[in-house]
């Protein structure tokens, strides 16, 4: 059975790497989908009809859906154009930054590093223009496979929903009948993989709203854009914060220059992100996986380190 068990899970990883582009609209039903199930079974809990609980969880789908790819995306894109014709002024800007660097802290930065540094952002730069240019020539293509996998996600999830036992049991049918190790495995990872998930997916939209409303207060440019780019560096702990501090940056300081503001802004992305390390992360998550917040701590302290 633990042979099986291994060479379905190694199918799976291969069709997952060989034909992961074109099944990319059923992997992404499949995910909402299964999320999705752990919010009628929550509304089953209390008492509610299934027919009701299904059209109450698949018309909140279909409303975020809706509002993300009508309101969030068009504005994000609009903030995105923006800020690559921006590009060039805030590279200026923080190019000028750097070179007073060796003026200030003669001891730590020399001119030669700094020039290194900057022909070396300057041909990486150079590569992502090309690129963009070459992503946007062949995005004919890519603009129909995305109204493809718009379409099609919705209505698989709706089928995934109302016939998931039908689903549940032909996959059952495929599978052999005695199979403890199977359903232990698969009971457990349900459990932590889905609670992990939807803690996940709550810290993204916790920390981007957050994000967006102090930003905006702030008078912060392309806040959308910088709220969502916040929001999804938690998906990379650690990385994703310092990755996503170089545009906070940047745009604060072309924004201001090296001012209170700015230092308002990036103290502002500073605690956020404290917060969400160490408040958060412990908190969501010690409900949704069933550990403690210390040990939760503890964890992101000794894999942070390493």
């Amino acid at each position: 059975m633990a042979i099986i068990f291994v060479i379905l899970l190694g199918i799976a990883l291969l069709v997952l790497v060989t034909m992961g582009s074109i099944l990319a609209p059923l992997f992404a039903a499949i995910v909402a989908a299964y999320l999705l199930q752990g919010l009628i079974n929550s509304l089953l809990r209390y008492g509610i009809s299934h027919r009701l609980a299904f059209a109450l969880v698949y018309s909140l789908f279909v409303g975020f859906f809706v509002a993300i790819l009508f309101f969030v995306l068009p504005q994000a894109w609009v903030q995105l154009g923006r800020f690559i014709n921006d590009l060039p002024r805030l590279i200026n800007e923080g190019q000028e930054v750097l070179l007073h660097l060796p003026d200030s802290y003669p001891g730590l930065v020399s001119e030669q590093q700094l020039q290194r540094l900057i022909s070396t952002l300057r041909g990486d730069l150079a590569l992502l223009g090309q690129r963009v240019v070459s992503y946007s020539i062949s995005s004919i293509p890519r603009i129909f496979n995305w109204v493809i996998f718009l379409v099609l996600v919705p209505v698989l999830v709706f089928i995934m929903l109302k016939d998931k036992t039908l689903l549940v049991q032909w996959i059952s049918n495929s599978l052999p009948h005695n199979r403890p190790l199977m359903l232990q495995v698969w009971q457990e990872m349900n459990m932590q993989l889905a609670n992990y998930i939807r803690g996940k997916i709550l810290e993204i939209f916790i920390v981007g709203g957050t994000t967006y409303v102090a930003f905006l207060v702030l008078g912060v440019s392309y806040t959308l854009l910088l709220a969502v780019l916040v929001g999804l560096s938690v998906v990379v702990p650690f990385i994703g914060v310092a990755v996503v501090a170089i545009p906070v940056a940047l745009v604060a300081y072309v924004q201001w220059g090296f001012s209170n503001e700015f230092i308002a802004v990036m103290l502002v992305y500073a605690v956020i992100q404290l917060l969400d390390a160490n408040v958060l992360v412990p908190v969501i998550f010690s409900e949704t996986v069933n550990l403690h917040p210390v040990a939760i701590i503890a964890a992101v302290l000794v894999f942070g380190g390493l």
